[in-house]
């Protein structure tokens, strides 16, 4: 007892030698720079534009966008076989045994849910802090919010919900939270319908595409924030999943031109890139790349979170945790041994198995995450032209094939 009353009396000491060495308050002041209050958040234009970007990082999770997510959306269909048996790595999901208390339900749950409360307090926050940056930026900002929101409604809907097409939406979708929640008091908010859920996720879609620019600065901020041809090009994948076809064509005629080669005329310069190893040469920042979300050694997934983990071999630095179904699509001629189709370059043999090497970085694995690219918007398109105009559908669908084998398709 007495050494811990001597320590404090020495730091008391020390602190009124600093009071006499210096008298500025910021001196004392040993609150971290990013400790930043909900009073002060909105302040100044950075702290505003820090809170924008950190949107993005939440759906950047590697229990989200990050990682499982497209890992689970990958495995729980036919085309991968799990090469390393385990309940920390998507076991679950693969089996179809799954829970509402199942760690891989949970996690990703509260990570989308997460990321959708930290937008309902941003557009809170925004509104309440008028004049800190021009009506217009605000309204860029917002429109971005807003994005993310429908993107993560959307994506929790293709997990944890019927299919729109089933019953046009009847079925339950999900508690529909568009308020700032900052206490567990609507914690039990109940369920919305799926037809709801979508009703909410076009209107924050079409209000982002108002308010959204078309370009930014540099191509980097073209390809990791949301866009006007962003929000229009989440539009047709939202669209096809409700089956609403004519909807689909007319979005996708906002940002494909009439004519191969297939490009948007107006805004951020959306085409195919001419190979489809440069999408995944570790540039990112090409014409196909609509959105995939950065990352640098120092904000990675996480442990057993990232893409090339999951997915490369282990010379490659990832751990073979799944493997490609030799009776899936590899039963494709089109990537038999000797083909030339360029999807092949994305396979390598391990242990006489075949695994996906488009994830490439190893540890700590900093692979940017695709979250939509310009070949799914052609495809988008062709899928809904397949009867109203089956030409145009034939030859969309063929410069997306062609640009990775030289078959023509009929």
């Amino acid at each position: 007892m007495n050494k811990i009353y001597k320590n404090i009396g020495l730091g008391l000491l020390f602190l009124s030698s600093i009071n006499l060495v210096s008298c500025k308050k910021d001196f004392l002041d040993t609150a971290p720079l990013t400790d930043i209050s909900d009073a002060t958040a909105f302040q100044t234009p950075d702290r505003i534009l820090n809170q924008v970007n950190g949107l993005y990082t939440t759906i950047k999770a590697g229990q989200f966008y990050g990682g499982r997510y497209l890992i689970y959306n990958d495995i729980r269909a036919e085309e991968f076989i799990v090469n390393r048996p385990n309940g920390v790595t998507g076991l679950d999901t693969w089996r179809h045994n799954l829970n509402s208390n199942t760690d891989e339900v949970r996690n990703l749950w509260a990570a989308g849910y997460a990321a959708i409360n930290a937008v309902n307090v941003f557009l809170d926050g925004i509104d309440k802090n008028p004049g800190v940056v021009t009506a217009t930026v605000a309204e860029q900002y917002k429109g971005e919010a807003k994005y993310v929101r429908a993107l993560t409604y959307y994506a929790l809907l293709q997990l944890y919900a019927k299919p729109y097409t089933l019953d046009a939406g009847a079925s339950p979708g999900l508690p529909l939270r568009l308020l700032a929640e900052k206490t567990t008091a609507n914690n039990d908010l109940a369920r919305s319908t799926v037809a709801q859920v979508y009703t909410q996720i076009l209107a924050d879609l079409n209000a982002a595409e108002a308010t959204l620019p078309a370009t930014y600065a540099t191509a980097a901020l073209n390809t990791s924030r949301a866009s006007k041809n962003t929000a229009i090009a989440l539009k047709t994948r939202i669209y096809l999943a409700m089956s609403n076809l004519p909807k689909v064509v007319e979005e996708a005629n906002k940002i494909v031109s009439a004519a191969a080669p297939y490009q948007a005329a107006t805004g951020v310069n959306l085409k195919l890139e001419a190979s489809i190893a440069t999408v995944f040469g570790g540039s990112y920042t090409g014409s196909e790349a609509v959105l995939f979300l950065p990352v640098t050694d120092l904000n990675a997934p996480g442990t057993q979170n990232q893409l090339a983990y999951y997915y490369n071999i282990a010379s490659g630095g990832g751990n073979e945790e799944y493997y490609l179904n030799p009776a899936g699509i590899l039963a494709n001629p089109a990537l038999a041994a000797g083909s030339v189709d360029g999807r092949r370059g994305l396979i390598a043999i391990s242990g006489g198995k075949s695994f996906i090497t488009k994830y490439k970085k190893p540890s700590p694995y900093s692979d940017y995450i695709p979250v939509m690219r310009y070949s799914e918007v052609l495809l988008n398109l062709a899928e809904a032209t397949v009867v109203s105009d089956p030409a145009r559908s034939i030859a969309l669908l063929t410069a997306v094939r062609q640009r990775s084998n030289p078959a023509a398709y009929t």
